[in-house]
């Protein structure tokens, strides 16, 4: 129970394990480093992952609570575009939100929402709370949000979309097609990131998932009036890298012992996210790469779908050796001495920060770029879907940290000669080495981002001297 002098803030987290773990890190973060009473407010989802992280022990003064799920059938035509889903929920979520605000002894000092949640603004402005936006994804993409929506609708569907040029962005890295946003095919969805960019001027300020040294110029660009500040008009936050800490997470007994007996940075990492998936040919593919690599590796392994987003599904028959019926016949066997796969998830954070992991095959999900960054680990770019391929360009052109593809991995088959000539790059060229080098300055930046007087430390730390003021007041 928060007290009179004591800041107490809600966090609102829209339905996604993407978008509830940096918002439950951002909450033990204000508790523990900034002296906050925290409640956060999720939209209810029945994933069996996110149902053992409520039961996990959480920090005093930390309260997490479960909206109502909210059934929007009714409302929605089946088609109807992921982003658009998540509005509706979070719209039909505000109720049952403004009830539990309401009833609050001490209601909160300031409402902090990701980008699905501003309507909820209404709400903090009814009980006279300041209101804040935490992008949990990277600057670079607010930049895109904002910029495209200043835009008109026809100059992007033409020029970028149906003519394929670069996106400029003002004082910022162009966004080639190849990498574009899905958001930005369409007339409805263009519609859905103005309506979030326009939302997102109404509040006190805009956190974001990332740290200044990381993206310094896009930073910049979001702050000056000459580039992107004009358009953004309240101040911007870079608090991250926030990520899970290994040590809330257990590593399965064979998994350990599995890794334990491995020579440091000789295993590759292989997951697509809670919710990627791929195609049975390209899961062939994927598994002969592996295989013919000869490097010791890890899969997380999930059912295949030609929807990139449909990772729900039952394991299918297997053959004599255990092998699934879409991996080539006799894979485990063949494997037996240098890959272990794991079904459907697997605590990512701890296996990152194991010594023997030295590779990452990711789907570029933003959670996982920072979980591999602060674990000084490089990566094997696969994006699959959202902002995935922004990631991976940034990935490899920016940082240096990172091989892609030379297909398109949302459109094409990625070979298994290409597979196994990356995975042997990353864990045993020169290439691959110089990467690690690099990645691991970037890990021992972050954490000083976040140590007490660090940029990330201080701009969260400005955040809650505004909520003590408001308070105050």
């Amino acid at each position: 129970m928060p007290n009179n002098a004591q800041p107490h803030v809600a966090l609102l987290a829209s339905p996604g394990m993407g978008h509830l773990f940096p918002i439950i890190e951002l909450g033990k973060r204000m508790v523990s480093h900034h002296e906050f009473h925290v409640t956060i407010f999720f939209v209810a989802s029945d994933h069996a992952s996110i149902t053992s992280l409520l039961k996990s022990p959480t920090p005093h003064n930390l309260d997490i609570v479960a909206l109502p799920f909210v059934d929007i059938s009714g409302l929605i035509e089946p088609n109807t575009h992921l982003v658009t889903k998540l509005l509706v929920i979070m719209r039909e979520s505000l109720p049952s939100l403004r009830s539990l605000i309401a009833a609050m002894k001490i209601r909160p000092t300031a409402l902090i929402v990701d980008l699905f949640g501003a309507d909820a603004f209404e709400i903090a402005q009814e009980f006279g709370m300041l209101k804040y936006v935490f992008v949990t994804t990277n600057a670079w993409f607010l930049a895109v949000i904002f910029h495209s929506s200043s835009l008109d609708k026809q100059v992007i569907l033409e020029g970028h979309v149906k003519g394929q040029k670069p996106l400029k962005i003002p004082g910022c890295k162009s966004l080639f097609f190849k990498d574009t946003l899905e958001s930005l095919h369409d007339i409805d969805s263009i519609d859905e990131s103005e309506f979030i960019g326009t939302k997102m001027t109404k509040s006190n300020g805009i956190l974001i998932n990332t740290w200044q040294d990381l993206e310094s110029s896009t930073i910049e660009a979001l702050r000056d009036n000459n580039y992107l500040g004009g358009l953004i008009k309240v101040p911007i936050y870079p608090i991250g890298p926030l990520v899970r800490q290994e040590g809330k997470q257990v590593l399965d007994k064979q998994v350990k012992q599995w890794l334990d007996k491995q020579p440091i940075e000789s295993v590759i990492y292989v997951s697509f996210g809670s919710g990627g998936t791929l195609s049975a040919k390209q899961m062939t593919e994927l598994a002969w790469g592996l295989e013919q690599s000869q490097r010791k590796f890890i899969w997380v392994v999930r059912p295949p779908s030609n929807n990139a987003l449909g990772s729900y599904f039952t394991i299918g028959k297997t053959d004599g050796d255990g092998t699934p019926d879409y991996l080539p016949q006799g894979f485990f066997t063949r494997t037996k001495d240098i890959g272990l796969v794991i079904p459907m998830w697997a605590p990512q954070a701890q296996i990152l920060s194991h010594p023997s992991v030295g590779g990452f095959l990711s789907h570029c999900g933003w959670n996982s770029t920072l979980e591999s960054i602060t674990n000084g680990v490089p990566m094997i770019a696969w994006p699959l879907y959202a902002e995935q391929k922004m990631n991976a360009a940034m990935l490899t052109e920016d940082f240096e940290i990172a091989v892609r593809p030379k297909v398109s991995t949302t459109e094409e088959i990625v070979g298994r000669g290409e597979i196994e000539g990356m995975v042997r790059m990353m864990m045993a060229d020169k290439e691959g080495h110089a990467m690690k080098n690099i990645v691991k300055e970037l890990k021992q930046n972050a954490e000083k981002a976040l140590d007490k007087g660090g940029s990330s430390y201080n701009s969260l730390s400005q955040v809650a001297q505004d909520c003590l003021h408001h308070l105050q007041v």
